[in-house]
């Protein structure tokens, strides 16, 4: 089939049009995009609002108690029977746990029993002490008369101071064993181990059965913590240390309540630090008031240092700000100056000096010039750091 003036020339020309025409459009599109590409992006503005504001140091902490006790036994032996649990609220006094008292009690019974015989034999020497010094004296009144010897009088003599050092013999070896009954009887009270303090049982590391060695060291029993203060135990780096001041305010949260805040004064700064993976970490704590006890020891805290903070205030993002110089002091009452890019009411762009304050990285506090609705360039066109440069071009000006 033939096409009407259609001839063989055509089928060559009609591929070398096509091909024209591709490169036609390719180049055309490549031009309205280069023209694109140059034209700048529209400013984003930002709206000047009230709020509030922190400047924080943060870090992660453990709960411990504040007030607590490790509760030992000061002798060996099988433990008889214990007498709390954990979680049990206990009061100062209350016993806690026994140790078998019968080696105690029969060292107690020994000691009581050889005070008994040498009580006795005091009151023996005593006795003989008293005839001694009867028979000293007689034989002194004797050898006055000429009546006896001087060797019967000596030997009087001799027996009486005789008698005199048996006794104070005697009594060095009742107060000797007195002191070790003391000894025994202390012994046999410390089988009974009661608690020091008001509290909770937070901790039972024995056994009901075990031996007990004391020989050594004092094993711990259990532990006894008064849970109505807690203590954050706060591990801050060293590059946020010199922030910190003791007094300052804080706060944390823990996982299990993210949504409540609990509130303390930092108290101590610990100045040895600990490393884990090259990283020096120092000990910062502050107490906090856990009346309710919904705070429980080594729960986790993210905890929160106030450097600085307002309420109620002006604030931009820190993006739409240009410091001049910053801050001598979070609460510096002057601010620091800066510079920004407001969209007056003539839809013209100026540049407006300002003073800023508090910073948390994302917004700043505005304390001067500008007011609460004011938009505030945020990206300029060509992008945001040709803020100040691409502006003029919808009317800058200077104020």
């Amino acid at each position: 089939m033939r096409i009407p003036g259609f001839n063989q020339q055509g089928r060559f020309l009609l591929p070398v049009v096509i091909i024209l025409l591709l490169i036609s459009a390719v180049a055309g599109g490549w031009y309205y995009l280069s023209r694109q590409k140059d034209k700048p992006d529209p400013p984003t503005f930002a709206t000047v609002q009230r709020g509030s504001i922190e400047d924080l140091v943060t870090a992660t902490g453990v709960l411990q108690p504040r007030d607590y006790v490790d509760v030992g036994a000061q002798v060996s032996g099988q433990l008889h029977r214990i007498h709390v649990e954990v979680g049990d609220q206990v009061k100062k006094g209350d016993l806690l746990a026994e140790i078998d008292p019968t080696l105690f009690m029969a060292k107690v019974d020994a000691s009581r029993a050889q005070l008994r015989y040498q009580r006795a034999l005091l009151t023996d020497r005593q006795a003989q002490l008293e005839l001694a010094r009867i028979q000293h004296q007689r034989q002194q009144n004797l050898l006055a008369a000429e009546a006896t010897t001087e060797e019967s009088a000596q030997n009087a003599a001799a027996a009486y101071q005789s008698a005199k050092a048996q006794i104070e013999m005697l009594m060095a070896q009742i107060e000797q064993n007195e002191s070790s009954l003391r000894a025994d009887e202390a012994n046999l009270s410390y089988a009974q181990i009661f608690t020091p303090m008001e509290g909770t049982v937070v901790a039972i590391s024995a056994r009901q059965g075990q031996t007990i060695n004391a020989s050594q060291q004092a094993p711990v029993l259990m532990q006894i913590a008064d849970l109505s203060t807690m203590t954050v135990k706060t591990r801050v780096s060293e590059a946020d240390i010199p922030r910190l001041q003791v007094g300052m305010d804080a706060y944390f949260t823990t996982l299990g309540g993210r949504d409540q805040r609990w509130h303390g004064t930092l108290y101590r700064i610990e100045p040895t630090p600990t490393v884990e993976n090259n990283v020096v970490l120092y000990s910062a704590l502050f107490d906090v008031d856990n009346s309710d006890r919904n705070l429980l020891p080594q729960m986790t805290a993210q905890v929160f240092f106030v450097i600085a903070a307002a309420q109620d205030t002006l604030l931009l993002p820190t993006t739409a700000v240009s410091i001049q110089r910053a801050p001598q002091s979070p609460a510096d009452a002057n601010g620091a100056p800066a510079t920004v890019t407001v969209l007056d009411l003539n839809d013209r762009l100026e540049e407006r000096r300002i003073r800023v304050g508090i910073s948390n990285r994302i917004q700043i506090e505005v304390l001067e010039g500008l007011k609460e609705g004011d938009q505030v360039v945020t990206s300029a066109p060509g992008g945001s750091d040709q803020r100040n440069n691409q502006a003029r071009p919808m009317g800058m000006r200077m104020r």
